[in-house]
C-alpha cells in the first residue's frame, strides 16, 4: 500500500513518500542488473520508491573510461523506465562526492522519510574502502543483496562482522525501513549476472563485429 508524502522535496515535483530505497552508482552503464535490485527492494521491503543516484564522479574510481555524467544520467533514465524508480543527479545538487555525506543531507531535508541504503554483494566487499563507512550503518537502514561469486565473500567482510547483532532475516526485511539503525539484511534473491564492467569491455567488440559484417555496395 502506498504511503502519502513528507515533503516537497529538492523541487522534484511531487511529494517525497516515506520509504525510499537509495541505489548509488556511477551508472557506466546502466544495466539489468541495477533494475532487477531496484524491483526486488520495492516488493521485498516494501518500498514507496527506488532513487538511482547517479554519482557525478565516484571517488574510488578514475575517470578514464567514464562516460560523460550526462551521458550516464540518460541511460540510466532510459533503462529505469517504471513509476517507481526515479533516477536524480541528488550528488551534484547538494554537492556531496561521499556516501555517506550525501545520507546526512538527505536525512536533513527529509526528516520523515525513511531511506535504506541499497546495495549489491560485490559493493559490500568494496566497503571498507569506503569513508566513515560505519557511519552508513549508523545512519540508516542497509539491505545488501546477492550477487553470483560473490556472497561469502561478502559476508566474511568487516561490515556484516561487525554489526551482526543487528542483521534482520529475510522474513523481517518489509519491516527494515522503520527500524532504528544500526539495521540491515542480506537478501538471498534470484542472482543476476550483470556487471558494467562486462557490459563496458563487450561494446567495443560488439562495435567490431558490427563493422566486419557490412557489406560492400
Amino acid at each position: 500500500m502506498r504511503r502519502k508524502g513528507a515533503g516537497a522535496g529538492l523541487g522534484l515535483g511531487h511529494p517525497v513518500p516515506r520509504r525510499v530505497g537509495l541505489l548509488g552508482g556511477s551508472f557506466n552503464p546502466a544495466h539489468p542488473g541495477h533494475l532487477h535490485v531496484s524491483l526486488e527492494a520495492l516488493k521485498r521491503l516494501d518500498l514507496d520508491e527506488v532513487w538511482w543516484l547517479v554519482s557525478p564522479q565516484n571517488p574510488l574510481k578514475t575517470a578514464r573510461g567514464m562516460a560523460s555524467f550526462a551521458q550516464r544520467l540518460e541511460g540510466a533514465a532510459q533503462l529505469a523506465r517504471h513509476p517507481r524508480i526515479r533516477v536524480l543527479d541528488l550528488e551534484g545538487r547538494l554537492g556531496t562526492r561521499y556516501t555517506v555525506d550525501t545520507l546526512a543531507k538527505l536525512e536533513r531535508r527529509f526528516p520523515h522519510t525513511r531511506f535504506v541504503w541499497l546495495m549489491g554483494a560485490d559493493i559490500l566487499i568494496q566497503l571498507r574502502r569506503w569513508k566513515r563507512w560505519p557511519e552508513i550503518f549508523g545512519r540508516t537502514a542497509v539491505a545488501v543483496f546477492a550477487r553470483p561469486t560473490y556472497c561469502l565473500k561478502a559476508l566474511a567482510e568487516i561490515a556484516p562482522l561487525r554489526f551482526r547483532r543487528h542483521r534482520v532475516p529475510p522474513e523481517a526485511a518489509r519491516r527494515l525501513a522503520g527500524m532504528k539503525p544500526p539495521a540491515w539484511t542480506f537478501l538471498p534473491v534470484r542472482l543476476d549476472a550483470n556487471s558494467a564492467t562486462e557490459l563496458r569491455a563487450r561494446a567495443p567488440r560488439r562495435r567490431a563485429a558490427g563493422k566486419g559484417s557490412k557489406t560492400e555496395r
